[in-house]
């Protein structure tokens, strides 16, 4: 069960390759007018998966243009199958989507903006960096990646930003130091970040660690990356005999749902918490994937959010559903 959302048919119009490992879609909804979207926005795309139809979300790339929505998708070998899919599709293609939707709120009335971009985390702070220029905004942009080689985008931004745009390539021996990054922002400096999961977690405790308010800290994320790999695992329902098998291609949310144990949900990304269950027993590790939780709570193992955290071997939980009374 979910909050009500809205779904349009839409055309494929074009792919491009931005690198070896990212490839760029143009869709055009078959109602399409070019209205602008909130910065940080995102969509939902349906995507069959092993026969089975699932949800994957994608981040927009860019400002709105007549020409229909971008996004860019990294293939990745360990993904729940929503990149392999993407990257199997050829122009032409019809699809499901969603109306754009953005969790990202920027102050747009801040004078210092430090955006930070981990690979195809670049995606939604691109707009961000585009819509801050415009306003001719103290904005500096800091992109990590592993090659210049793998890095999307970057001739644009460039172009964009000239100086303002710092590169952190890994085979450059350029890594990114976030402590001295945080440091050496303003102390009324607003900064967005979106990036994989790990470098999420740094960012915020080195955040705190400036001495910054950790609300002026925004963030978009993956949904997807964790510090376990992605891989089959259990889950049994308190006071039942009933155990589920957790496929590496969907999430717990799914199974759960689709095997009549109903958990409400909303935005599916670890954001909002709508979907946490509790936890009873842990028989293996949880990747906890999500931005809801503290890094207590997540330490504690009280709950997880079912759209996107997972685990190693086999936990127990308790989504509350019962049964009515006869």
């Amino acid at each position: 069960m979910r909050f009500i959302e809205t779904w349009s048919p839409a055309t494929l119009v074009s792919t491009r390759d931005l690198s070896p490992d990212i490839r760029e879609f143009l869709i055009r909804p078959d109602q399409f007018d070019g209205a602008a979207y909130p910065v940080g926005s995102h969509i939902n795309i349906s995507v069959t998966i092993d026969g089975q139809p699932e949800t994957r979300s994608y981040s927009l790339v860019g400002e709105a243009s007549s020409r229909g929505l971008r996004i860019a998708v990294r293939r990745a070998e360990d993904s729940r199958g929503g990149s392999r899919y993407m990257w199997s599709l050829q122009p032409g293609a019809r699809l499901d989507i969603t109306t754009p939707a953005s969790l990202l709120a920027v102050d747009w009335a801040r004078q210092n903006y430090c955006l930070i971009a981990g690979g195809i985390g670049i995606t939604p702070i691109l707009g961000a960096a585009q819509a801050l220029a415009k306003r001719g905004a103290d904005v500096t942009l800091h992109y990590a990646v592993r090659s210049r080689a793998e890095a999307a985008y970057l001739d644009d931004l460039a172009a964009m930003l000239g100086d303002r745009l710092v590169v952190h390539a890994s085979d450059e021996g350029k890594r990114i130091d976030l402590d001295a990054l945080f440091a050496s922002v303003p102390k009324d400096a607003l900064a967005l970040f979106c990036g994989p999961m790990r470098m999420l977690d740094a960012a915020r405790h080195a955040w705190i660690g400036a001495g910054h308010p950790l609300p002026d800290l925004r963030y978009e994320t993956f949904g997807s990356s964790g510090t376990l790999p992605t891989e089959t695992f259990r889950v049994r329902l308190k006071g039942s005999d009933i155990e589920l098998e957790i496929p590496r291609e969907r999430s717990m949310l799914d199974v759960l749902n689709a095997s009549g144990h109903a958990v409400m949900y909303d935005c599916k990304r670890g954001e909002c918490g709508l979907c946490a269950i509790d936890v009873v027993a842990v028989d293996g590790e949880i990747d906890h994937r999500d931005v809801f939780f503290s890094d207590h709570q997540k330490q504690s193992n009280q709950k997880i959010c079912a759209c996107v955290s997972r685990a190693r071997g086999t936990i127990t939980v308790d989504t509350l559903l019962r049964a009515d009374p006869v």
